[in-house]
């Protein structure tokens, strides 16, 4: 056997460091934490997706009593930028989270499920998809591809047949 290493890269610094259409997506998904449904967890999760025809597009969690019924806010923000623009491509999405039961200090990476939703994306559409993680303390982490948030994404190629 062989041990390999995977080098993932990314960003950090603090929200006022990013481009004003950065800025503006990292509000977006903060004022979208305002229509988050979240009275088991009590955590708040807002995303925003900027199409590369400039429309963004807003989610935010919605739970559920009966888990895993409800969704998170990355996907909700996604599948209807996928329903309502089926041939834009996703150039990046924001990601803001809040809790009202503890206090978040550092950026929260989204789920399994989310991430492997954003690879779907991102191989759907042949192109990169930047992520901003923004913290309740404005420091941000920013990953330039979804790869370096699930390095082994499960791809379609790999299901067929050759």
């Amino acid at each position: 056997m062989k041990e390999k290493k995977i080098e993932l890269s990314f960003i950090s610094g603090k929200l006022t460091e990013l481009s004003v259409q950065e800025k503006q997506l990292v509000a977006n998904a903060k004022s979208s934490l305002t229509t988050a449904y979240a009275p088991y967890s009590g955590f708040l999760v807002g995303a925003s997706v900027l199409l590369d025809n400039g429309e963004i597009i807003n989610g935010s969690n919605q739970e559920n009593v009966a888990y895993p019924s409800g969704l998170c806010a990355e996907r909700v923000a996604l599948f209807y930028a996928g329903a309502r623009f089926p041939d834009v491509k996703i150039k990046t999405i924001a990601v803001s989270v809040m809790s009202k039961n503890f206090k978040v200090i550092d950026v929260i990476s989204p789920c399994g499920a989310c991430r492997q939703v954003m690879a779907e994306y991102e191989d759907k559409q042949e192109q990169a998809i930047k992520v901003i993680l923004h913290s309740p303390t404005d420091q941000v982490l920013i990953a330039n591809t979804v790869e370096s948030l699930l390095p082994f994404m499960f791809k379609s190629p790999l299901l067929k047949q050759h």
